[in-house]
């Protein structure tokens, strides 16, 4: 392992980011059916499901068809898993097959290795939740009321989930393991994050134990930049979303420094 195991880099080696970043995203190509093809017809099956089964007894919520309320949830819903999976199994595979150690000796630092893979990973990520935000457009009509915010809660979650993905991918040992989080811890919090619900409509009880879901306020601030409408602030939405991200930028500098699941 090379000795440099500062986060910051003097200059950029864009030769090797890119390298990295054009071997994933041509792995997503590679594998488009799983990576892009499965993961929207799911979702359109969970929108189906919800919006034929539910939406035909809850008309509206919060003055919005429950159709269209659940749109943003399902976006969230896959923008966490697949940006776990992407950037988990990107930097598990050379780690499984020993090749990490040639690309730590390589002349890129480590945040390059890390925007290489985090970069891919997100990038595939918002990808799928734009391809997802199209077919439910198909379903209801959706409406933005801002856009900015739309993008920058999307950009902000993919990236976070994806540096958690990319701690996840060198914490596992095996390939069952980088299923653990994702689909016992993630997905759980997801559907009781208001994913398919306002909390709003919860017992004062059930609604402050939800409340200690982080997911709640990355759902309820995305769902905000859509329709107008939150659970909670939109401020404290993106302050939550904000400490995610640097709490995984820390973990991943960490990693690093310590050598952890790296060096042996």
């Amino acid at each position: 392992m090379k000795s440099s195991t500062s986060i910051t880099p003097s200059r950029f080696n864009l030769h090797g980011i890119w390298a990295i970043y054009k071997f994933e995203m041509a792995r997503a190509l590679r594998t488009l059916w799983q990576s892009l093809v499965t993961p929207v017809i799911t979702t359109s099956l969970y929108f189906v499901v919800f919006g034929a089964a539910i939406g035909s007894r809850m008309t509206q919520v919060n003055d919005i068809t429950y159709g269209a309320f659940i749109v943003p949830g399902l976006i969230m819903l896959s923008l966490f898993t697949q940006s776990i999976f992407n950037a988990s199994f990107g930097i598990f595979f050379p780690k499984f097959t020993g090749t990490i150690y040639e690309l730590l000796s390589a002349p890129i630092s480590t945040f390059e290795i890390v925007l290489a893979y985090v970069g891919a990973a997100a990038t595939k990520s918002i990808i799928l939740g734009l391809m997802i935000l199209a077919t439910a457009s198909l379903f209801v009509p959706i409406h933005i009321l801002h856009p900015f915010w739309m993008i920058t809660f999307l950009l902000l979650t993919a990236a976070s989930f994806s540096l958690f993905g990319f701690v996840i991918g060198i914490w596992a040992k095996g390939f069952e393991e980088l299923q653990v989080i994702p689909m016992l811890i993630i997905t759980p919090l997801t559907f009781l994050g208001g994913a398919f619900y306002s909390i709003e409509m919860l017992s004062p009880t059930w609604r402050a134990i939800t409340l200690f879901n982080p997911i709640v306020y990355l759902i309820s601030g995305f769902r905000w930049s859509f329709y107008g409408t939150a659970d909670v602030s939109v401020e404290i939405s993106l302050a939550i979303t904000l400490i995610f991200l640097f709490l995984c930028l820390g973990a991943v500098t960490w990693i690093f420094k310590t050598g952890y699941r790296l060096k042996n």
